[in-house]
């Protein structure tokens, strides 16, 4: 089998892994025991570009169940759990490309070498499959049945791309659920995030101001973690509402210029580029610590800030000084890479099985509703999202109330008023 990984040997360890995070994902178990009686995904080929997790590699196994022949690669350099690699291959006979610390010019074998498998779905966690299918292999897109996205930021670009008349294929943006974004990008991001902080530094969060840049989804969830861990928290915005939401949850809210002043620690989390300029790491004051929690790692100007570095050390894993011209030192986290994946393990099980329940059932739909959708992007029926979230609830042991037919019928009419 064709695959990709550090070492074969990390096997037994990965199961172990993901076997521990299988227990924690209830509701995706009940998907893949279903799965694995109707065989939805049977006869086809999926390529999926998503981190490389033991939780991943549960939705890969539970898509094998489905009948789905499967391609997995990284889709963050940072990412991946060398030891989950070895076991989806060793152990689950899943073909994977992923090693931890891998370069740019492997990331791109990787995403090709996955293409090559000729998948009819593509799954992806910042839209990666999809440019590529767009640029490189477009002779590949006549047999995409469609494909799906796990993020805000990949989101963000496939509507770009339908916006430009160049999506060639209906992706579901698996990341407009509610079960999704409510839950994985603000419980999620905001654990992970603040775990991927404190393992590259072992810094005191109490006291410190904790600047959090970015208050969609990812931004809520940090700023309430961080909060809890007695920081004292600011937030940066560009968009009103988001900003008026912030103060009135009890936050400071000030521009940028005036934040990176008296930041201790600094995280992006807004999905765009540039977020911290050469300039602002300039106006930062000693000692301060930088991180990235959006996607892609272009939220601040790392490179901008190595060219004008007087000096570079690597203290801890994931922990570099940089030490400026006027002596000040800047810490940077894991080259501006996700630091929750790259320092720490990325979302808990638990949030990230109604994550991949999603991306498991948008599958089905896809190959359920072939060739009746045209090149656009679509949410995960309401009603799956709502399945989703029963089904988390029951695993919780946690009941609901029901509305009563007389409920119903009012909330239905117009003309019973006071």
């Amino acid at each position: 089998m064709i695959s990709d990984i550090k070492d074969k040997h990390l096997a037994p360890k990965g199961k172990l892994r993901i076997e521990w995070a299988g227990s924690q994902m209830k509701v995706l178990s009940i998907i893949k025991e279903r799965f694995g009686k109707e065989k939805p995904l049977k006869g086809i080929t999926l390529g999926a570009c998503l981190h490389v997790t033991s939780e991943t590699a549960n939705l890969m196994i539970a898509l094998k169940n489905g009948g789905a022949s499967l391609a997995l690669c990284a889709s963050n350099p940072l990412s991946t759990q060398d030891e989950v690699a070895a076991s989806l291959v060793e152990d689950y006979n899943i073909p994977t490309f992923a090693k931890k610390g891998e370069d740019k010019d492997t990331y791109y074998k990787h995403l090709n070498q996955v293409l090559d498998f000729h998948p009819q779905i593509t799954m992806d966690d910042g839209a990666d499959l999809v440019t590529l299918l767009h640029t490189e292999r477009k002779s590949q897109l006549k047999d995409i049945i469609g494909s799906s996205e796990e993020t805000t930021t990949g989101v963000i670009r496939l509507r770009a791309m339908l916006k430009d008349g160049t999506l060639n294929l209906p992706v579901m943006a698996v990341n407009d659920s509610s079960t999704k974004h409510m839950f994985d990008n603000r419980y999620g991001t905001g654990q992970s995030t603040i775990d991927g902080v404190i393992r590259a530094t072992n810094v005191l969060l109490a006291g410190k101001k904790f600047v959090v840049c970015g208050y969609g989804w990812c931004g809520r969830g940090l700023a309430q973690r961080a909060r809890g861990m007695g920081s004292l928290v600011i937030i940066t915005e560009v968009d009103p509402l988001k900003a008026l939401e912030a103060t009135m949850d009890g936050y400071e809210v000030m521009p940028m210029d005036q934040a990176i002043k008296i930041a201790d620690i600094i995280c992006t989390a807004t999905g765009n580029k540039t977020v911290l300029s050469v300039e602002h790491f300039k106006e930062m004051k000693d000692g301060a610590i930088v991180a990235n929690t959006g996607h892609f790692n272009i939220e601040f100007d790392y490179e901008g800030l190595v060219k004008i570095a007087k000096n570079r050390r690597l203290l801890r894993d994931n922990l570099e000084e940089i030490t400026l011209e006027d002596g000040k030192k800047v810490f940077v986290l894991a080259e501006g890479r996700l630091i929750n994946l790259a320092s720490a393990e990325g979302h808990p099980p638990d949030v990230m099985d109604m994550s991949f329940a999603n991306q498991a059932l948008a599958a089905e739909f896809l190959v359920q509703n072939r060739g009746k959708l045209k090149a656009d992007v679509y949410t995960v029926p309401k009603e799956l999202d709502e399945m989703i979230a029963k089904l988390k609830l029951e695993s919780l042991g946690i009941k609901i109330d029901s509305l009563t037919e007389e409920q119903k019928k009012y909330l239905a009419s117009w003309n019973e008023g006071t």
